[in-house]
């Protein structure tokens, strides 16, 4: 017979998927009138659409521009309790990340793990008559091409 109960449980610190959490003395009635036994939960972890988990650190994509990540910026960033202020460097990289100390999740050890910020290059959707001939100067530049080392493993196999 299923029986549906409420029950508040608090998980400790940095718990983890999968993690089992014992909860004294809600479990099945002992027999003839014994105590309580112990309740086992299994924790599951819903994802969340911006913060993605990796033990206790977290992993943020934050879109930049192109001119944001070859001139360098200051950039708002989300975190698990506010947004704060960050500096991307000049010359940063597509993909590069950027580590804010002890900006992730509590630790089952103690302490905090890291948040992540995951660059990620965005191109404006539009372009100003303005930001069209700027990127024309910039494309008669010249510039190392950025496929060649791909375009020669390929030829190499």
């Amino acid at each position: 017979v299923q029986q549906r109960i409420g029950l508040r449980a608090d998980a400790p610190a940095g718990v983890q998927e999968g993690t089992r959490v014992r909860v004294g003395g809600k479990g099945q009635p002992g027999s003839n009138g014994g105590k309580r036994g112990d309740l086992y939960l299994h924790v599951t972890i819903k994802p969340d659409p911006i913060f993605r988990r990796q033990g206790s650190d977290i992993h943020v994509v934050l879109p930049i521009y192109p001119w944001e990540a070859v001139l360098g910026a200051e950039v708002m960033a989300p975190t698990l309790t506010e947004p704060v202020k960050v500096k991307v460097p000049p010359g940063s990289k597509a993909e590069g990340k950027l580590r804010l100390k002890d900006k992730g999740l509590p630790s089952a050890g103690g302490g905090y793990g890291d948040l992540f910020l995951n660059l990620h290059l965005v191109v404006p959707p539009t372009a100003t008559t303005e930001e069209s001939g700027l990127y024309q100067r910039l494309a008669k530049g010249a510039h190392p091409d950025p496929r060649a080392e791909l375009l020669r493993q390929t030829r190499t196999r």
